[in-house]
């Protein structure tokens, strides 16, 4: 739509407040937004020297049709744009990154509640507390709530009848302290709704209130002479401070805020929030974002904390942000602090929020430079006249010693250089005898089957050291996965470095100078050397245990063992008996010293 067009609806557009969306010509959904006043923001779209944006310019091209809904106040248009995006995911707006395997604690909604470890949300009416974003962090807390109140682990149903009925037996929990046996009467449903409570407020953060009625009932335990119960408190007091001293701790007069920060490029922004409850950072929690226009600071940051608060995080009456922002509820206050404790807190969000934007801006860097194109390639692709750029090949080879211990190697180049990481060796399986053509067959068969099964990339290029008759057995192969034509293999034998294609009955030569030419040349004398190495080393190994293996009463086992303490056959032969005997005991180490002695 151009402005000439969006001036012919403009005045048909109210001054309401209300929520605005945008389709394109198929009728797809393209934008949504929320307004105090719609036409005056909808119109800010349209002024031509405000289109900055490429990715702006691009979706005002594709805006067919302008829809509006107006309501009755600003907060109400941001709860509606808020679930119309969540329910129909439109391209232009902001996406923020998917937590939902973020781990939660939740008190499960049933008689004697479980409290444990999951990663989905279930709209059953249990409590979840989190999501946290340390796994160990959440296993940590778990083991602690264990260690302070023993709950049940079990998925029996307890209900009052069950238990009456005298339906279950206590199990292995019980005996060892973690349960009370709740299954058996033995814990009453008060009691356990008791400890259940306690859980409640440490997961909020109110450790202080706990911390407060345990105290209280250690002293009277103590002054009627429980000395047991009383010691029980005592140890769970202990466990209680040094849980609250591995958080971070804040001024104590904070009873209860949140802190929230940002920081943002051109792309992406990354929000960073902290929950203080008494004095302690109970939670904190990121959120990526990934702009789809010209967001603000400001927006960004109220989508954000509405994001948080969808969730399940409990929104505190007191924010402090890095700049004011006006929220749609009267009942929370945001605070700028400028000094105090309140702008420590700030500061340490901020430095969280601009290390996650760093650490994004280096990955993203890196991906760019890894993008960056060999020239070589380029001209490695008019060369051999593929489709397309080849930044991803791998070359085979094979390698036996008179059809005995045959072995083959996979080297693979990415953007024309050794990517060692992804090396493969193989030791032939299904091919006996001195037979190149099966041995080919066998290893690209395996090598394609598990990328295939591991769902990962396909080379560009895939080099065969060989002439014709390697180079049919890998196609082969590739037949049979089905990939034959989703990949570009050839040949290249040594004596002419002729370059052979499936199907051609004349080798193509390429220029001995080209640059392309080397690199094929590169990776297959790579796979050549690979694979004599893995064929030397495992020669080696063969022929160490069978010299030791042929001594009287010394089996592979024990030869083994020799390798692996004395490290080679001269040292073994130089080997005292005592030596002998410390690794392989009296009589392997008397026939193995008198062997050579």
């Amino acid at each position: 739509m151009t402005p000439e067009q969006f001036s012919e609806i403009r005045s048909s557009i109210p001054k309401d407040p209300g929520v605005y969306r945008y389709f394109d010509k198929n009728d797809k959904l393209l934008y949504v937004g929320k307004a105090k006043n719609l036409r005056k923001r909808v119109s800010s779209y349209f002024v031509k020297n405000k289109l900055t944006s490429a990715r702006l310019r691009l979706l005002l091209k594709k805006i067919h049709r302008i829809e509006h809904t107006i309501v009755t106040s600003e907060r109400d248009a941001l709860f509606l744009e808020n679930s119309i995006i969540k329910a129909q995911q439109p391209r232009y707006n902001v996406a923020l990154k998917d937590d939902k395997t973020y781990p939660y604690i939740v008190i499960k909604n049933e008689p004697f509640p479980r409290i444990f470890f999951t990663r989905k949300v279930i709209n059953d009416g249990s409590e979840y507390y989190g999501p946290y974003t340390s796994v160990h962090k959440t296993r940590s807390i778990l083991d602690f709530l264990k260690k302070l109140y023993p709950i049940r682990t079990c998925k029996l149903s307890l209900t009052k009848e069950n238990i009456e009925s005298g339906k279950y037996k206590v199990c292995l929990e019980y005996h060892i302290d973690n349960c009370l046996g709740p299954c058996v009467g033995k814990q009453s449903r008060e009691d356990y709704d008791k400890n259940i409570d306690h859980i409640r407020e440490i997961l909020k953060g109110n450790i202080s209130e706990v911390r407060e009625e345990m105290t209280d009932r250690m002293l009277k335990h103590a002054e009627q002479l429980e000395f047991e119960e009383a010691q029980d408190l005592k140890q769970k007091l202990n466990w209680i401070d040094t849980f609250t001293h591995k958080s971070l701790v804040a001024n104590p007069k904070l009873k209860s805020i949140d802190v929230i920060s940002i920081a943002s490029d051109e792309k992406v922004a990354f929000v960073n929030y902290m929950k203080v409850n008494n004095g302690n950072v109970v939670k904190v929690h990121s959120v990526e974002m990934k702009k789809a226009l010209d967001e603000s600071d400001e927006d960004l940051l109220l989508i954000a904390l509405y994001e948080i608060k969808d969730r399940g995080i409990a929104i505190a009456d007191e924010i402090l942000m890095p700049f004011e922002i006006e929220l749609p509820e009267d009942d929370i206050t945001v605070t700028v602090p400028k000094i105090g404790d309140k702008k420590k807190l700030l500061l340490l969000t901020t430095k969280n929020a601009k290390e996650k934007l760093h650490h994004h801006q280096l990955k993203r860097a890196q991906r760019k430079q890894k993008q960056k194109v060999n020239p070589v390639l380029v001209t490695m692709k008019n060369d051999l006249r593929l489709k397309e750029i080849p930044t991803h090949i791998e070359c085979f080879d094979n390698s036996n010693f008179q059809g005995a211990q045959p072995v083959a190697s996979c080297v693979v180049f990415r953007n024309g250089k050794p990517f060692k990481s992804d090396y493969r060796r193989f030791n032939i399986k299904t091919v006996e005898g001195p037979n190149d053509f099966a041995s080919m067959e066998e290893i690209v068969h395996r090598r394609y089957r598990r990328l295939i099964e591991e769902d990962e990339d396909l080379p560009q290029l895939i080099i065969i050291d060989g002439g014709k008759g390697q180079l049919s057995s890998a196609v082969k192969s590739l037949e049979q996965l089905g990939i034959k034509n989703q990949v570009t293999v050839i040949g290249i034998a040594k004596k002419l470095e002729e370059i052979y294609f499936p199907g051609d009955q004349y080798p193509i030569h390429i220029n001995k100078r080209s640059p392309s030419l080397r690199i094929i040349q590169q990776l297959r004398n790579e796979a050549h050397r690979f694979a004599i190495t893995f064929h030397r080393n495992k020669r080696l190994k063969n022929t160490l245990k069978t010299e030791l293996t042929s001594i009287e009463g010394i089996g592979p086992k024990t030869s083994q063992k020799m390798l692996t303490a004395f490290k080679s056959i001269k040292k073994i032969k130089e080997a005292s008996l005592d030596e002998l005997q410390d690794v392989l005991g009296k009589s392997a180490g008397k026939k193995v010293f008198e062997h050579y002695n």
